[in-house]
């Protein structure tokens, strides 16, 4: 009978602290508030670029594959250059249009040496269309690279920040207990709990923008790889057909 009766009385009891982690947030300190804010929108940033990108790197590949069967079907580079506003979303296809102009710029230029016995004049002058060639890569990757600084700078400093506010928390604990002169669960638990959940969503916010960034990365360099490449195909078709002495 003692057992039950005590037993009922601690089920009717209501506990003190309510450590629930919506109700830490709402009664923490403003600037804890703060720092959740930040790695908040920090982590939806994040995940819209990772979005983004993932949809950016597969149409990217399907046009690039589209391109290069279109660039090793082709008879000639005109043709190609005619049917390339159709691969408008391929890295290669802009690469491929910025040798052709270049090359079309040199055969228009003194750089052109009409041959007697030839259909075609035999050019120098390959330097300037390697340095066009060369641009364009780097356009394209810097594309490619577009937003990933945001996810490096998420991903190194989300813990840091996440830091801040667990410190801020801890130290409006301590606060409490200097004003109270208790150190009892009730004083200093708002302060842990809020401490732990700063530390926890800068986590939360720093491991998914550290992963999509290194993702992203490697793609870059599997594409980078395929672009280098191609303009080494490229190079070496023109050299064969239009370049004096190759």
């Amino acid at each position: 009978m003692f057992f039950e009766i005590a037993y009922a009385a601690d089920a009717s009891t209501k506990p003190v602290v309510n450590m629930g982690a919506w109700h830490s947030i709402m009664s923490a300190s403003f600037t804890v508030q703060l720092t959740l804010i930040i790695l908040i929108a920090m982590s939806l940033v994040s995940w819209a670029i990772i979005i983004t990108k993932k949809k950016q790197f597969k149409l990217l590949k399907n046009a690039n594959d589209d391109f290069l069967d279109l660039f090793w079907k082709a008879k000639s580079l005109d043709e190609i250059y005619d049917n390339i506003a159709e691969h408008e979303s391929s890295s290669l296809s802009h690469i491929f249009r910025a040798g052709y102009q270049e090359l079309r710029k040199i055969a228009d230029s003194g750089l052109a040496n009409k041959e007697l016995d030839t259909h075609s004049p035999m050019l120098s002058g390959i330097d300037n269309l390697q340095r066009a060639i060369s641009k364009s890569e780097q356009i394209e990757i810097e594309k490619m690279e577009n937003q990933l600084s945001f996810l490096a700078t998420t991903g190194s400093t989300g813990p840091f920040i996440g830091l801040f506010g667990t410190v801020w928390g801890i130290m409006g604990s301590f606060q409490k207990i200097a004003a109270t002169n208790m150190a009892s669960l009730a004083v200093v638990a708002p302060g842990i709990s809020e401490a732990l959940i700063a530390t926890a969503i800068g986590l939360v916010t720093a491991i998914p923008a550290t992963v999509g960034y290194n993702h992203f990365i490697s793609k870059i360099k599997k594409q980078e790889t395929e672009i280098n490449s191609f303009s080494s195909d490229f190079l070496n078709i023109v050299k064969r057909n239009f370049f004096k002495g190759n």
